[in-house]
């Protein structure tokens, strides 16, 4: 396992702030978060071979540290079924990338096993000029989009702030098993939350984090995504 010191430095080595996706994710794990499994494939065949000892469906996206916005410019692809499906998405994926970005450093594509769905939502946190880091947590997909249905909580959180922000948002019923849904793990989430609060407290040189999307089941909550940029210079 890779230290977080040891990410960020190599990332502060390259002349980079944004972490890649394998980056983020060992980040997090590295913070106690459960995240998704997610390995990188150098080529079409490592893609299949990761793909086939993972089990399908699966999902791949494109490793660079030059793109961030991954799903603006064709670089996912979700629930492929088989080795085909795998190998034909990394070559339009890096051909795609070559063609639109071609100063683009390409890693290659992590490859992830598609999550089991649950109740969608985004942690995500910002250090403020004046507040310091501020925790954002609320629904995600159409609900951060449109509706934008968030809470905010500023570093360090306690266990109450925690569960403030959690039931504050509009949509906390379907946190607690709205119409015969079943109800998610919000102990957990609060443990998420304060997960995340006592990390971005002792690692000053985070400058954003946005983990998009978090699923939350009746028994936990998985990191599908994560995405985190370091201040401009180190603190």
């Amino acid at each position: 396992m890779v230290k977080t010191e040891e990410i960020i430095k190599k990332v502060r080595d390259e002349g980079r702030t944004w972490l890649t996706e394998i980056e983020a994710k060992q980040v997090l794990v590295n913070a106690g978060i459960d995240v998704v499994p997610t390995e990188l494939a150098r080529n079409s065949a490592e893609a299949a071979r990761i793909s086939d000892r993972m089990g399908y469906p699966v999902a791949m996206k494109i490793v660079s540290p030059d793109i961030t916005h991954k799903s603006d410019v064709g670089g996912v692809k979700l629930a492929l079924k088989n080795q085909e499906e795998v190998v034909s998405a990394y070559g339009e994926m890096i051909d795609m990338v070559t063609r639109n970005f071609p100063k683009a450093v390409v890693q290659g594509v992590s490859v992830q096993k598609m999550a089991a769905s649950g109740v969608e939502l985004i942690v995500g946190m910002n250090d403020d000029a004046q507040f310091g880091p501020v925790l954002m947590f609320g629904l995600g997909g159409i609900f951060v989009e449109i509706m934008k249905d968030v809470s905010f909580g500023i570093v360090p959180l306690d266990r109450q702030d925690a569960y403030d922000m959690i039931h504050g948002i509009k949509g906390a019923p379907l946190l607690e098993g709205y119409r015969g849904r079943e109800a998610v793990d919000t102990d957990n989430l609060e443990n998420l939350l304060l997960k995340i609060s006592g990390f971005v407290e002792s690692q000053t040189d985070i400058k954003e984090l946005d983990i998009n999307p978090v699923f939350a089941y009746k028994d936990g909550a998985v990191a599908v995504d994560a995405r985190i940029r370091l201040k401009e210079t180190a603190s």
